[in-house]
């Protein structure tokens, strides 16, 4: 729709230089927005600093929230923006020199309240493309309808935003999929921007990946979704691993042949998307990146069985104090 304004909001703390590949992407985009905002959430290193460099370039403004989580951070960046359209997006990652212009098309166009973006992992090391391959789908994977973005990669109207309530401040992880569930409610379909990419990279080391997956389920927890997922995975992790462990240490053919079929059944989408992102690898480094595969899925599941109940206590005590 012509006149509409255009504003890309993020939140940051603590980013450092590690913020300067996003600032530089905003400043390759071929549309340019017609401003930037974004809220700080305290932060104590030399952000500030960056943020204000980069502001001699782009239409930028830094609004401090000092003590917000990501959800406050976006709320406020998102109320003093004057856009009629926000495109979000996070620190950490980087832009497709195109990704406002394709982002912002459908609603512009009038067509959408919402665009869902896209996003792809940017590695740097075999652990970092193992652990890409494994938590992040392909494009080919997922039904561009039903897909939910994340707020790296995501438009929508600020009346849209206005008419849910904008992004729970009370839930620090997995806010996005709620505002996006808030969104689906209402504007569905979203449109989908395959070219809308944003590029971030996955966590490169073991403990790190951990506390990500422990602070989703957590986030989980607190907002009571995906029961039925959650319960399958410990119904798999402490009944059924069990039964095959035990047939397995008394020598059952049996128990081995369905703790193998299991484990490729499992690992099987990773693998293929691993398959791609190793093209041309040698044969050695690829098999380690295979191998890495298995674990990367089990550290994930003991994290999020470990997190979810943390998030569940967490709801219930807030039940108790508000009755």
């Amino acid at each position: 729709m012509e006149g509409m304004l255009v504003s890309i909001i993020a939140t940051v703390k603590n980013e450092g230089d590690a913020i300067r590949p996003l600032l530089d992407s905003l400043v390759r985009q071929t549309r340019q927005p017609d401003e930037i905002v974004i809220t700080d959430g305290g932060s104590t290193d030399h952000t500030i600093a960056v943020l204000q460099e980069y502001g001699r370039i782009l239409p930028l403004r830094i609004i401090p929230v000092p003590g917000s989580n990501i959800s406050v951070g976006r709320n406020r960046a998102i109320a003093a923006a004057t856009g009629d359209i926000i495109a979000a997006t996070d620190a950490g990652v980087i832009l497709d020199p195109g990704w406002l212009d394709a982002i912002t098309l459908p609603i512009l166009a009038g067509t959408a309240q919402v665009t869902a973006g896209w996003f792809e992992p940017d590695t740097y090391t075999p652990f970092e493309t193992a652990m890409g391959a494994t938590v992040l789908p392909a494009l080919d994977d997922i039904d561009p309808a039903a897909f939910l973005p994340s707020s790296r990669s995501i438009a929508f109207t600020k009346a849209a935003w206005e008419q849910v309530g904008g992004y729970p401040e009370w839930l620090d992880y997995c806010e996005d999929l709620l505002f996006d569930m808030a969104l689906r409610d209402q504007f569905a379909p979203f449109a989908f921007a395959a070219d809308a990419v944003a590029y971030f990279r996955p966590r490169s080391s073991f403990k790190a990946f951990w506390k990500q997956y422990y602070l989703y389920a957590r986030g989980d927890g607190k907002a009571d979704l995906w029961r039925k997922r959650h319960a399958i995975r410990y119904g798999i992790y402490l009944v059924a691993l069990p039964v095959l462990l035990k047939g397995m240490m008394r020598g059952r053919p049996l128990s081995w042949l369905v703790m193998l079929v299991a484990g490729v059944v499992y690992c099987a989408a990773a693998f293929r998307r691993l398959d791609t992102a190793t093209a041309g690898w040698q044969l050695a480094a690829k098999l380690r990146a295979f191998a890495t595969v298995p674990a990367i899925r089990f550290v994930g599941d003991v994290a999020k069985m470990v997190g979810y109940p943390v998030g569940i206590i967490w709801r219930w005590q807030q039940k108790k104090r508000s009755t």
